[in-house]
């Protein structure tokens, strides 16, 4: 049985926690002998639903192996992560199957990763051909909504794939949403130039999330009649956003947070393969990207156009609670809670009988990382150490 003290991240409060097996067996008070001040925050294990690698691998490699999977998935658990979901983004049909056929072995080879990976992604390739929602999706691999091919990959992933991200307007894509949402894939609404109109429609079939909202879009947009403002207003949306600090300013962030409120949003890191990856120039099928500094990865050869994120979940939620002003609650909240609900799984509570899903960690004020000193999952540590839980 582990013994873990610490905060909790929620009230602050000081907690012993009994952990048998994958389950939480007993939240009670401890008995400090000292100030508890120092103690480390516990919170639930963070679940981020947008990752694309990790150090140079890439999800979405044509050529990605089962041993390049546990390696990308093996480096979140140090940012507090015990679930996510790898995401293989637009790409021809062989390639997507083969990658979803690396995961699925990866899954079924290491329990670790088995236990982190609880569902795939497909971010594409049923989305827009505009250039500015398409972001960095290859045009020549975008195509129409098509069941069939979805089923096959799905078979290949080993019935693995939970979430898909396609745009409303593409052809088939309503008829797709709800067959889909019918076998119980959650459908979101992203890189797309959808008129309200088809928007609204692609709600009525069934999507249920809006991907990193406010990134993937054109750089000008109507001011009234907008997919941008439409899906902010339905209530029937959750928004996931990438708050690295990079893809959306604080003002904006605000907004988001304070239209849907901390309840209707999931935060990602949508970590591209160059996250964790030393400062430079780097080269992949996508094209030629540069990690600054600032860990912003930008298009090589300027400063400016995004070429996707290099920071890791723990990131957004430090810098949730600086651009938006919420709790620590709030901001885990949206990064554990939230997920997990809307993709249909239990979430990690900090109470008996809960997940034995956690990590516990320090905050610095300013910093934009959070100091992750261990991380349980399914009651096993599988980043750093519980030394550091006082006795």
């Amino acid at each position: 049985m582990l013994t873990i003290h610490g905060r909790r991240y929620d009230t602050g409060e000081p907690v012993r926690i009994r952990i048998q097996g994958d389950r939480i067996a007993a939240v009670e008070p401890p008995r400090p002998d000292g100030d508890v001040a120092a103690w480390p925050t516990i919170a639930p294990g963070l679940f981020d639903l947008q990752i694309n690698g990790h150090g140079g691998v890439w999800f979405s490699d044509e050529a990605l192996t089962p041993e390049q999977v546990v390696k990308a998935v093996g480096a979140y658990p140090r940012f507090g992560v015990t679930r996510l979901c790898p995401t293989l983004i637009t790409n021809s049909f062989a390639a997507l199957s083969r990658g979803f056929e690396a995961i699925r072995q990866a899954c079924e080879q290491d329990p670790l990763v088995n236990r982190l990976v609880t569902g795939c992604h497909l971010e594409g390739p049923y989305i827009s051909t505009e250039d500015g929602p398409r972001g960095a999706h290859p045009k020549e691999h975008v195509r129409p909504a098509d069941w069939d091919e979805f089923q096959r990959l799905q078979e290949s992933s080993g019935g693995r794939i939970r979430l898909v991200t396609l745009a409303p307007e593409a052809d088939g894509a309503i008829d797709f949403i709800q067959r889909a949402t019918a076998a119980g894939v959650v459908i979101a609404i992203g890189h797309t130039a959808a008129t309200p109109e088809q928007v609204r429609a692609a709600v009525d079939a069934g999507a249920t999330l809006s991907t990193h909202l406010g990134n993937g879009s054109h750089a000008m947009l109507h001011r009234h009649r907008n997919y941008v403002w439409e899906q902010l207003a339905d209530p029937r949306l959750t928004a996931s956003l990438i708050v690295d600090g990079h893809h959306l300013p604080a003002a904006l962030v605000r907004i988001f947070v304070k239209a849907k409120s901390p309840r209707n949003i999931v935060l990602t890191c949508d970590a591209a393969g160059w996250a964790g990856c030393p400062p430079g120039v780097y080269e992949s099928k996508l094209g030629r990207s540069e990690l600054l500094e600032s860990g912003r990865l930008v298009v090589a050869g300027q400063r400016e156009l995004l070429a996707g994120s290099a920071l890791e979940t723990d990131v957004c939620v430090t810098q949730v609670r600086e651009f938006a002003g919420v709790s620590w609650r709030d901001a885990i909240d949206m990064t554990s809670r939230n997920p997990a609900k809307l993709l249909g799984y239990e979430p990690a509570r900090l109470r008996r009988g809960g997940l034995a899903d956690l990590f516990l960690f320090r905050h610095q004020p300013g910093a934009t990382r959070l100091d992750v000193s261990a991380t349980i999952a399914g009651g096993q540590v599988c980043f750093g150490s519980l030394a550091d839980s006082p006795t």
